[in-house]
């Protein structure tokens, strides 16, 4: 069941879990959390621990992460976004990337679909990023029929973004979840399987049968895959 969430501050409770074992099954989270835009700016971070503490845990979960506009601090403050792509509204770009040296900032870019982690620029670009989430959550079909019953265009890019890797994140192995999300980092582009098992921390033969389970693909195979969607979006 498709599960989402729009988060604001003062509407999050502390969700960590509290001495989870790392091969137990993860616990229910949204398919997918918006980080909306705010015109009074986001929180200071310090002010929110809970709340970073809890986007954290919910992408740990396999929740996708989006943001919109200033939203885009807020995700950055998690961590989650160092080392990734991004956008935000080409106003507070700069602000952005000084407060976050680590993220790859691109204001040019409207919509930054990095798999797990969507940004998106103005406040207006809510369309966008929704009729993106129908494509990667219920197909082509769905976000282009849910587009001309809005009367609204399809995601403002061109043919290229709507063939996305959409991979499995809700398979509930907390280790195998671990790699894929490191493999989306900037230290990973040429990573080599021995790099995936001693991030797992598991022996060879365990890590790559169970990233097989959870992902129904070789880790080479799948790294090959984040390659050719990482090209298509340049």
């Amino acid at each position: 069941m498709l599960r989402g969430l729009s988060v604001t501050p003062d509407q999050i409770t502390d969700h960590r879990s509290h001495g989870a074992e790392e091969s137990s099954p993860l616990p229910t989270a949204p398919s997918v959390v918006i980080i909306p835009p705010s015109l009074t700016g986001p929180p200071a971070p310090e002010t929110v621990p809970d709340l970073l503490a809890w986007l954290r845990g919910c992408h740990e979960g396999g929740s996708i992460l989006a943001s919109v506009c200033a939203g885009t601090f807020l995700l950055a403050a998690t961590g989650l976004l160092d080392g990734r792509p991004a956008t935000t509204h080409w106003y507070a770009a700069t602000r952005l990337q000084q407060a976050f040296p680590a993220i790859r900032i691109d204001p040019d870019r409207l919509l930054v679909d990095d798999g797990d982690i969507l940004t998106v620029g103005g406040i207006m670009s809510w369309p966008d990023l929704g009729l993106r989430l129908i494509d990667r959550l219920f197909g082509s079909a769905a976000m282009l029929e849910t587009a001309r019953y809005l009367l609204i265009d399809p995601p403002r890019h061109d043919q290229r973004q709507y063939r996305h890797f959409a991979p499995n994140l809700t398979h509930g192995d907390r280790v195998i979840l671990k790699v894929q999300h490191w493999l989306r980092t900037e230290p990973a582009q040429n990573a080599t399987v021995a790099d995936m098992t001693l991030i797992s921390g598991l022996e060879e033969r365990t890590f790559l049968r169970r990233f097989h389970k959870a992902t129904s693909l070789t880790p080479l195979a799948y790294l090959q895959h984040l390659r050719v969607e990482s090209r298509s979006c340049t």
